[in-house]
């Protein structure tokens, strides 16, 4: 079975012979996959009304189990943006009845956000939406493949994963 990649790389190899462009053979296959990876993402959560960032948030809450909440500067870690950025996201969460800011009772200054009961059911239709997406994505693949993929994926992740700051 042949692919655009396949086609890609030959091309190279033609032009640039003097190249190595082995790498290409993974990260362009990698890139594409993300692409229409982002694209069904994209669909499962419009389903639901929701925009990715939206999903992000909800998401991050929703795993942090009962009573649902966490920190502005937990969010930040999970979703990795500016607190500025976080500030907006979760104004427009709670003004869409997603979220709901509450005093933090072992700060009195601080705040905890948490997930309101129409939040959490989003968060678990779009999720189960993109798992539906993901499977379909993944269909090719045996189990005992998809197993030996992700370790390959974890093994150019996590040093990404790991850098501090």
């Amino acid at each position: 079975m042949e692919d655009e990649v396949d086609r890609l790389v030959a091309a190279w190899r033609r032009e640039r012979p003097d190249l190595d462009v082995e790498p290409l053979e993974v990260l362009s296959r990698v890139s594409r996959l993300a692409r229409h990876l982002d694209r069904a993402r994209r669909l499962a959560f419009s389903e639901h009304q929701l925009e990715p960032w939206e999903f992000d948030v909800l998401t991050a809450l929703r795993r942090a189990g009962t009573p649902y909440q966490l920190s502005p500067g937990q969010l930040l870690t999970q979703t990795l943006v500016t607190s500025g950025t976080m500030t907006n996201r979760i104004d427009r969460l709670a003004k869409k009845g997603l979220v709901e800011r509450l005093p933090d009772p072992s700060d009195r200054r601080g705040v905890l956000v948490r997930l309101t009961d129409e939040g959490r059911d989003r968060a678990d239709q779009s999720l189960a939406g993109l798992l539906a997406q993901e499977r379909a994505i993944l269909a090719e693949l045996s189990r005992a493949q998809r197993g030996e993929l992700a370790a390959l994926l974890r093994q150019l992740t996590a040093p990404f994963d790991n850098i501090p700051g």
